[in-house]
């Protein structure tokens, strides 16, 4: 993921920044509590397609 476009993006739900999971090929949004999916090197930042992410993965 290119970290200048990583700094252009922001969560659609929140408009909080999003962190890239490079494992999971994710951006994820921890105000939102969502996950969201990087198909082809594309982010999809829409709310139907972001899974919820659990109380373990933001580490409460």
């Amino acid at each position: 993921m290119d970290t200048k476009l990583l700094e252009l993006l922001v969560c659609p739900v929140t408009k909080g920044a999003l962190e890239y999971n490079h494992e999971k090929q994710e951006l994820t949004s921890r105000g939102a509590r969502l996950a969201y999916p990087i198909r082809d090197g594309i982010p999809i930042l829409l709310e139907s397609e972001a899974r919820p992410m659990t109380d373990l993965e933001l580490g409460l």
